[in-house]
Parts: structure tokens; sequence; C-alpha cells
């Protein structure tokens, strides 16, 4: 059992379609009303139904007060990370500091060539992500000039600046063993869904975190672990793993905080549908808290 005594919060994860912008800042003006902690955007720049992650980022943050915006991930390959870097201070000056980076190593890769940018091997893609938080670390510094000389990244005297309103969290979606050794050494938090990483892969993959945290003088509590969760709620019998009625889901999320270690989960509905975000946000999410906090204490 693993259990970091972290604060159990939670997100959401709508849909950056193009044809869907009133819905998508109606669910994000919810989240913020509700007491969601979190409004997560995937960013696939190659999609031509989505619009630019980083601009929707923006107008969410200009249309709420209180909820923390984060690319749920970033995609490296075509975002250079010194850039990336003051982007993401920006809007988090000018939000008063609601922004967190989570960044991706790339997926899709053919998609990403065809918009201009690299082909990467998987060795590469963990390469270039490993030096990307060197380069943004840098780049949110006092320093006066920055430097850096890598495989992938350079800097050569870039000026960094402005500094972040507060610590951003770093976090990475990666899922491989080389990876989880660099977020485990480096990086604050951790993006895995569901989807891809199911519940009995966590453990594992918690370890070797821990472990490269330990090697590294850091206490791995100090790591998020921020897990995207897609299903449905309902008012009827199981229809399997984050499948079913409210209850199902507190018992469910509840033991992924307590023998897995997650602590943030950001929830992503069929159809972005309306109904089942406000479920998350009224019912789900206050039971849970609830629930954790019982067996802790």
């Amino acid at each position: 059992m693993t259990d970091y005594g972290r604060p159990v919060q939670f997100g959401i994860f709508p849909t950056p379609d193009a044809d869907r912008v009133d819905e998508i800042l109606e669910l994000a003006r919810m989240a913020d009303a509700e007491g969601v902690d979190f409004v997560g955007i995937q960013d696939h720049p190659y999609q031509k139904r989505f619009l630019d992650t980083w601009a929707l980022m923006a107008v969410v943050l200009a249309r709420t007060t209180r909820v923390r915006v984060f690319p749920d991930v970033a995609s490296l390959p075509l975002r250079p990370p010194a850039v990336m870097a003051k982007a993401a201070a920006s809007l988090d000056v000018l939000s008063a500091g609601r922004f967190e980076l989570a960044l991706g190593a790339g997926a899709f890769w053919p998609a990403i060539e065809a918009m201009g940018g690299p082909m990467r091997t998987p060795g590469q893609a963990a390469g270039a992500l490993s030096e990307a938080v060197d380069v943004i670390r840098l780049m949110w510094s006092d320093a006066r000039s920055a430097r850096y000389e890598g495989a992938h990244y350079r800097l050569a005297g870039a000026h960094p600046g402005p500094r972040p309103a507060h610590d951003i969290g770093l976090w990475l979606g990666v899922g491989g063993p080389r990876m989880l050794r660099v977020l485990g050494t480096k990086a604050d938090g951790w993006v895995p869904s569901n989807s891809y990483f199911p519940p009995p892969t966590l453990p594992d993959m918690q370890v070797r975190i821990d472990e490269a945290a330990a090697e590294a003088g850091r206490d791995p509590a100090t790591v998020r672990r921020i897990y995207n969760v897609f299903g449905t709620v309902t008012d009827g019998r199981s229809g399997g793993f984050l499948g079913g009625p409210v209850a199902q889901w507190v018992d469910e999320l509840t033991a992924l905080v307590l023998e897995t270690g997650m602590d943030t989960f950001v929830f992503g509905a069929e159809g972005d549908d309306p109904d089942q975000h406000r479920r998350w946000a009224i019912e789900v999410a206050p039971a849970v808290r609830d629930a954790v906090a019982a067996h802790r204490a």
C-alpha cells in the first residue's frame, strides 16, 4: 500500500473542439464555481478540428478566477522549450499564479513530422524531454543569461524572464523506465492516463519514480501523481472500472489514493457531457475527499 499523504485534488479534461467553444468555456466556468482544482487541455496541434491549446488556455484563465489550468500534455516536439517556458511564465503572471506545465515527449510522429516537427526514436524523444526540463528551469531562473548545450536543445546566452508568479509545477506525461527515472530525479509530477496505464501497472511505475527520487536526495512525496481518468457516472449497476454509480467511483478512486499513491484525478467524459462533469464536481469529488480523509484519520 502506498499513500503519500498529499491533498486529493480533481480536474476536468474538456476536448478543445473548435466548433464547441461556448461549451468548453461553460465547463471551465462550472469547474471554477464548483471547487474543481484543475482544467487540463490536451495538446495535439496536428488535429485539424482542435483549437490551439495555448490560445484556449489563455482564454480559460481569463474567464475564470480560481481554477488552475495546464496542458495535458504539451507536445514538446512542436513547441521549443525555451519559448514554451516564456509562454508558461506569461500565463502564470497574467493569471496570478494559476498555470502549471505538463510535458509529453511526443506521439503520432508522422503527424508531428507533417507539421515540420522532428521524427524521433523513443530514445531521442526521452533525451529531448530530459533536456527540455533543464532548459525550462533555466528560462524560469534569475540568471542574467542562460547557456545550455544538449543534443537536442541549446541556449547561447538567452535572457530568462519573466519570472513565473509562483513555482510552476513541471509535470511529465511519461511511462517508460528511463523517463520515469528522469521524472523522479528532476520533475515535479507524473501525468499518466488510465486508458494507457490501468491501475495494475501503477505500483511498479511508482517504485521507479520513488527510487530515482531517493537516489537524487528528494522526498518521493513531493512528486504529484495526476491520473487522467475516463468513464461514466451512472445511476445503475456497475459496467466495470470507472463505469457505475457514485459510490463505485468513490470506492475506486479512494483505493487509487490509498493503494497506488495517485493524488489528483482529471476526468474526461464521453462527448464532454456537461451533466457528467457536474456530477463529477458535485457528487464524486467531495465524497472522495471525505473518504480519503476518513481512512487517513
